[in-house]
């Protein structure tokens, strides 16, 4: 299989009709599950969509294990070229790492507005234009009622999409009765899209709990293998 031709079939066009086409440029949007279900998989998946495109991505990461990300996308691009038998696959490899960029940070030494600090720097300063950012595993429950505000004006400021992950405690009410996660609260309102993970006896359901000015609670025809990880059509 071609580059193109893989693209063109990824299970990724088919979650980007799920919600109207994607994220597109200065949207922001939210996966949410309890630990340990899959969040990470689904965000390096939709960042190894976009660099197969050749269009930039900015990893964040707040984790003390600084290898674990770049195993996340080695470990996910080894799974797809072995199921697609992917040509050229060392050279398209090369490249998306060059169009990749990870940062790691410590929550509790770095406040949003360092984040985004370092963001701008990095795509302004420093020449790396992204199309999108991933900020992964950050805390919202230790987060102020305007961080979301921000990460939102700065996705519109730099028309950048931002995807960010959001860990939910395993057991007890955790998300409204619009299955929107009580964590992110009223915040919401500066979230394009929240798409919650939803552990099943043999595989990972994804349903969309809001798209835009659309606060609903569908399935999608999609789902995540419970071994690899992989997004796959239901």
């Amino acid at each position: 299989m071609v580059k193109s031709e893989l693209i063109q079939r990824s299970p990724i066009r088919l979650f980007e009709q799920s919600i109207h086409g994607g994220l597109k440029a200065g949207e922001t949007g939210i996966i949410a599950s309890p630990n340990g279900v899959g969040k990470t998989s689904v965000l390096v998946q939709l960042a190894l969509d976009k660099l197969l495109q050749g269009k930039k991505v900015i990893h964040v990461s707040f984790t003390l294990h600084t290898h674990y990300v770049p195993v996340w996308y080695e470990d996910i691009f080894e799974e797809i070229i072995n199921k697609k038998n992917l040509e050229s696959a060392a050279e398209i490899k090369n490249e998306a790492v060059k169009n990749r960029v990870l940062m790691n940070f410590n929550q509790d030494g770095v406040t949003i507005e360092q984040i985004i600090k370092s963001l701008r720097a990095m795509i302004m300063e420093g020449g790396f234009k992204a199309d999108s950012v991933i900020i992964d595993g950050f805390d919202f429950s230790r987060m102020d009622n305007d961080c979301l505000v921000r990460i939102k004006n700065f996705a519109t400021e730099l028309g950048v999409s931002i995807w960010l992950s959001c860990s939910v405690m395993d057991g007890g009410q955790q998300y409204d009765s619009e299955n929107i996660p009580l964590v992110i609260g009223k915040s919401v309102s500066n979230v394009d899209v929240v798409i919650v993970l939803n552990p099943k006896n043999d595989h990972v359901e994804l349903s969309v709990s809001k798209d835009r000015d659309s606060v609903i609670s569908k399935s999608i025809a999609m789902k995540l293998d419970p071994k690899t990880l992989l997004i796959l059509e239901a």
